[in-house]
């Protein structure tokens, strides 16, 4: 296993992190339902991933329902003794509750939130705390205060956003630094070869200003697993053999099915797996500190951690880049026409 700084911080992480979406068995009231891990299963990933060097997990206090995700990662800290041995990353913003303050980012839901969290993973701090979306009815400064409150009283370490705008997330980090703040540290967003629309704002951002990128759905829900195939059905069990809808989004976008097949080219190359080519290639991306992936077996979880030692040829790294380009669209297709990049 590789590892890189978190961010700009001093605390380094594994290349891949074990997200923990898909822990415990969700009930039918859950997006997650029958699509999940039995608490035993997440034991044995948890396990195995620390024996391969992962030294990194993501939840969210919204994964499953009612905390659930959480709940099993405190178990397992608990019976594993092992809590010193992850980095830590929780996440909190989606409705948890129907009363008129159980969704948002306010600083009453966040000090309520952070509270519940630590109290379902059973420690003292979490290690990396996420606004999972940007709230557009909170002030920036009302949620870093909250955020910085909450590491000052050492419930928190460092902190970061998920699926926020590029002029929001820019904007955070003006505030943070006028207000004398603490900043966040990482950027949680989805990224991979069938989705980089990143590229055009959040990825410079990054750069410009020390942030890690951690990439969410990195196979595209299984697409880049090369088991999807253009015009073939779901397979049963499959994810997105219950997630219909989004299985028939594939066919809407036919460049989707071109990166599979030269995905599933490179793959016979190497030798490997089509999803630990796609895991390979973000991690050759720039400012990229942890590719997120979610597993729901000990087998899947081998199979996706073997791209850690996997590094693609800068011909087979073009290939990729090429057959999955996006359209860049005005000022920045204007800007490269002009300066040959943006």
């Amino acid at each position: 296993m590789k590892y890189r700084q978190l961010g700009n911080t001093g605390t380094r992480v594994s290349t891949l992190c074990l997200g923990a979406m898909t822990f415990g068995e969700a009930d039918d009231k859950s997006f997650m339902h029958a699509v999940g891990s039995s608490e035993t299963e997440s034991f044995r990933m948890l396990d195995r991933a620390v024996e391969l060097g992962i030294n990194f997990v993501d939840t969210a206090d919204v994964y499953g329902q009612d905390g659930l995700s959480e709940r099993v990662i405190g178990r397992w800290f608990r019976e594993s003794g092992k809590r010193d041995d992850v980095v830590l990353a929780s996440k909190m913003r989606f409705r948890m509750s129907d009363s008129p303050n159980g969704t948002g980012a306010s600083r009453l839901r966040i000090q309520k939130a952070i509270d519940a969290s630590l109290v379902r993973l059973g420690t003292d701090r979490i290690d990396l705390y996420q606004i999972h979306m940007q709230d557009v009815a909170t002030p920036d400064e009302e949620i870093l205060r909250a955020l910085d409150d909450a590491i000052r009283a050492g419930k928190l370490v460092y902190i970061g956003c998920s699926n926020y705008a590029a002029y929001r997330l820019v904007g955070a980090l003006y505030t943070a630094r006028q207000a004398h703040l603490t900043p966040f540290v990482t950027l949680q967003a989805q990224y991979h070869l069938a989705c980089r629309d990143l590229e055009r704002e959040h990825v410079p951002a990054c750069l410009a200003h020390g942030l890690g990128l951690l990439p969410w759905s990195p196979l595209a829900g299984g697409l880049l697993t090369g088991k999807y195939r253009k015009e073939l059905p779901a397979p049963s069990l499959s994810r997105m053999a219950k997630w219909k809808e989004r299985y028939d989004g594939f066919d809407k976008r036919p460049q989707n099915w071109a990166i599979v097949e030269e995905l599933l080219s490179v793959a016979a190359e190497v030798e490997r797996p089509a999803s630990q080519v796609a895991l390979s290639w973000l991690l050759a991306k720039p400012t990229v500190t942890s590719v997120i992936f979610g597993a729901r077996s000990v087998v899947q979880l081998d199979e996706n951690a073997g791209a850690a030692d996997l590094e693609l040829s800068p011909a087979q790294l073009k290939r990729l880049d090429h057959v999955s380009a996006i359209e860049l669209g005005y000022p920045y297709d204007f800007i490269k026409r002009i300066d040959g990049s943006w």
